[in-house]
């Protein structure tokens, strides 16, 4: 029995719990048909996305989210492969994690630290609720799509990948017994 490309990165997308973000592109191989003509974002949106992703992964001893230039990814990845209902609710929730942010904290979310915004972002994912108005399936549905773009686009960087797991080449020499001491680092490929 053979199996197509298709029917291979589907499967493949099965066993990694559906988590992919951007299946859809892989899947169809090219961008959804449906998606909002003349969608642009500003410099200043891909700054907030910098700060929520560093949020998400901030710098340790090794580069955070930011780093990577992960809001450029991000709004790269909206844009490109996400469908029209998708970046509508993007837009809606960076919007509304604006407004939120202001509204429960009195203060414009690009001008405290990380801390505070790491524990905005986890308060508000422990809510599930916004402070302001705002549909009920919003804050998970743009915190999800905030999470999977910032580890997909961190983990796929060459920061992350060299820096954050340890990197082998591939092909590289065959070791069929590898030791393992607990905390190692994860392999990048």
């Amino acid at each position: 029995m053979t199996m197509n490309r298709r029917d291979a990165l589907k499967s493949v997308a099965l066993m990694m719990g559906g988590a992919f973000v951007g299946a859809n592109v892989l899947l169809t191989g090219c961008a959804p048909e449906d998606q909002i003509v003349g969608l642009n974002f500003s410099e200043r949106d891909i700054a907030f996305l910098d700060e929520l992703g560093e949020a998400i992964i901030p710098t340790t001893d090794t580069p955070g989210a930011k780093a990577t230039e992960i809001g450029a990814f991000m709004v790269m990845m909206v844009t490109d492969t996400y469908n029209a209902e998708q970046q509508q609710s993007f837009v809606d929730g960076l919007n509304l994690l604006r407004k939120d942010f202001k509204n429960a904290t009195g203060k414009d979310f690009m001008a405290v630290n990380v801390e505070e915004r790491t524990a905005y972002l986890n308060e508000l994912k422990a809510a599930g609720k916004a402070s302001v108005d705002a549909p009920a399936e919003l804050i998970p549905t743009i915190l999800g799509m905030l999470q999977d773009l910032t580890v997909l686009g961190y983990f796929t960087s060459e920061i992350g990948a060299t820096q954050q797991l340890r990197f082998y080449e591939a092909p590289g020499r065959y070791d069929a017994c590898i030791d393992y001491t607990p905390g190692d680092r994860a392999y990048a490929l």
